[in-house]
């Protein structure tokens, strides 16, 4: 009996751990460049002398959705989206690198550039910073450049160059706080090869139509393993008035 009851609690747990992974990724369909979190099942044997044959399902993470979001057009000066594969390197508020393809940025009071998460996006030597200008340009190699103010309009000069980083994807793990980071804490290297598309935002890769249904079905899931429960308990409840009668 206890078989029953331990199985279908530890399908519960595991199914709730599922449906918040997918809520998360849900509640992120609109935020720019979001990478959806990936998840899957496997069957975990208990160990043991008489309970090798208790099989539980264990949810683990399967690291990120590489699949593209799209890419909308802003017109905006300060919006990027990464085109294909790659990163944008950008600084925690406690001084982390982390990884980010949000290409929401904005200048702060400080006249430092950030994204719309407030991390300080990173430049060659650290988070960039810009001085008063009256027209910028972000290059499709990540280079800001501005005119600056009381100058010529036809006088570019550059301040800095975004830092634009291709590591492989398999190093790549998301945290609790969903911010992605390599394995191990090892420094990223910038990559020329990685290239931004001035003037437009990627959009979330969740798929909302996807993460609905799916929260259905664990939703039905977890329902099914109340019900094994409860069923457990009439078993329990059946066997002990047998006991009783005898």
């Amino acid at each position: 009996m206890d078989q029953l009851i331990y199985i279908a609690a530890a399908g519960a747990r595991e199914t709730m751990m599922a449906q918040a992974l997918n809520s998360h990724n849900l509640s992120n369909t609109a935020t720019p460049g979001f990478r959806a979190d990936l998840a899957a099942a496997r069957t975990a044997y208990l160990a043991g002398s008489g309970v090798s044959s208790r099989a539980y399902a264990n949810y683990q993470g399967q690291g990120i959705d590489d699949r593209p979001g799209v890419i909308n057009a802003t017109g905006r000066d300060l919006d990027v989206a990464v085109n294909g594969v790659g990163w944008m390197a950008v600084q925690t508020a406690d001084g982390e690198e982390v990884l980010s393809r949000r290409g929401d940025l904005r200048i702060d009071a400080y006249g430092q550039l950030i994204n719309g998460a407030g991390q300080q996006v990173i430049g060659k030597s650290g988070p960039v910073a810009l001085p008063d200008y009256q027209e910028l340009n972000i290059g499709s190699d990540g280079t800001i450049s501005i005119v600056p103010l009381g100058e010529d309009p036809n006088t570019l000069v550059e301040v800095d160059r975004l830092k634009l980083v291709n590591p492989d994807e398999s190093l790549l793990l998301k945290g609790r706080d969903g911010l992605v980071r390599i394995q191990g804490g090892e420094p990223t290297v910038a990559d020329a090869a990685v290239r931004l598309i001035p003037g437009s935002l990627e959009s979330s890769n969740v798929n909302a139509v996807e993460s609905m249904v799916r929260m259905i079905e664990l939703a039905r899931q977890f329902e099914t393993h109340v019900k094994m429960i409860k069923t457990a308990e009439q078993l329990d409840q059946s066997s002990a008035e047998l006991m009783r009668l005898s």
